[in-house]
């Protein structure tokens, strides 16, 4: 008797979803430009100025054409991306632990605590993203670090909410309530039998966060709160660019292009994956 055909991994129903392949092309490509800026090979020294050849267009010599001061368009836009990368990974990674702890812990606790964490993540889901971490950023000073920070609380609510969700099933279930039988601990039904029944709207719910914290970095960065001149960053970029559009229409749309294919590329990948890892299809794991 033949044995059932082996279904399809989670990458293979990926690679076979068209949202989620044009995302991780994009999101692919953007890491190896973040990666490649970060290690320092880029075609220029980024901060190099070549002053007889300011505001320069695209050309065999400079890709993307060179800025006021006659930086390398393309250096720049390559160590931008390892910028713009480091800041949303270091975020995100905040807002994913203290906001799945948050909810996942609320979640199953429930009651009178439940209510009162919920009511705190809606006062912070009445303000709206950019705005709070303005508001941060302002009152902690500009830069990197700060900026890594504010939009890590920013989306931590967000995460709060996505973690509680599921926890309310799954910690009504059959192996759940076997496992307090069993004598194990809160904490430990959590980590090891709760979480893990939850991880699917999570990793989606990551995707579409590193694609918020990209633009809520440009964002800042474009106001001059976020990474700070001379040091590159796209929207650092935009916003040198923009008294010189009609001028030198490329310290624009090359800045402009380079967020709009990062935070596109996640949001499909989120879409896709999202289409794979849907809990109604796949069901819950015990």
């Amino acid at each position: 008797m033949d044995s059932m055909p082996k279904p399809p991994s989670t990458f293979t129903r990926l690679l076979r979803n068209r949202s989620g392949l044009v995302g991780l092309l994009l999101v692919t490509l953007y890491v190896v430009v973040g990666v490649t800026g970060l290690l320092g090979m880029t075609p220029y020294p980024v901060n190099d100025q070549h002053v007889r050849d300011r505001l320069t267009g695209p050309s065999a010599t400079y890709a993307l054409g060179t800025d006021l001061f006659g930086r390398d368009m393309f250096s720049r836009l390559m160590k931008g991306a390892a910028n713009s990368l480091q800041v949303a990974v270091l975020s995100v990674t905040i807002a994913t632990l203290a906001g799945t702890a948050i909810g996942t812990v609320s979640g199953f606790v429930g009651g009178l605590f439940d209510n009162v964490v919920m009511r705190i993540m809606d006062v912070f889901f009445a303000l709206p993203a950019l705005l709070l971490a303005l508001v941060i950023v302002s009152v902690f000073g500009p830069g990197g670090g700060t900026t890594v920070i504010a939009i890590g609380i920013v989306y931590t609510p967000i995460f709060a909410r996505v973690s509680r969700g599921p926890v309310l099933a799954v910690k009504e279930m059959e192996f759940i309530m076997a496992a307090r039988c069993l004598g194990l601990s809160n904490l430990r039904i959590m980590l090891r039998h709760v979480l893990p029944n939850t991880l699917a709207p999570l990793i989606v719910q990551v995707s579409l966060a590193l694609s918020w914290s990209l633009l809520t970095e440009a964002g800042l960065s474009f106001l001059g709160l976020g990474t700070q001149p001379p040091e590159p960053s796209w929207g650092v970029m935009l916003s040198e660019g923009r008294a010189l559009a009609e001028m030198a229409p490329w310290l624009m749309i090359f800045p402009a292009l380079a967020i709009m294919l990062g935070v596109l590329g996640f949001n499909l990948l989120g879409d896709g994956l999202r289409d794979v890892l849907d809990p109604r299809l796949r069901g819950v794991k015990t």
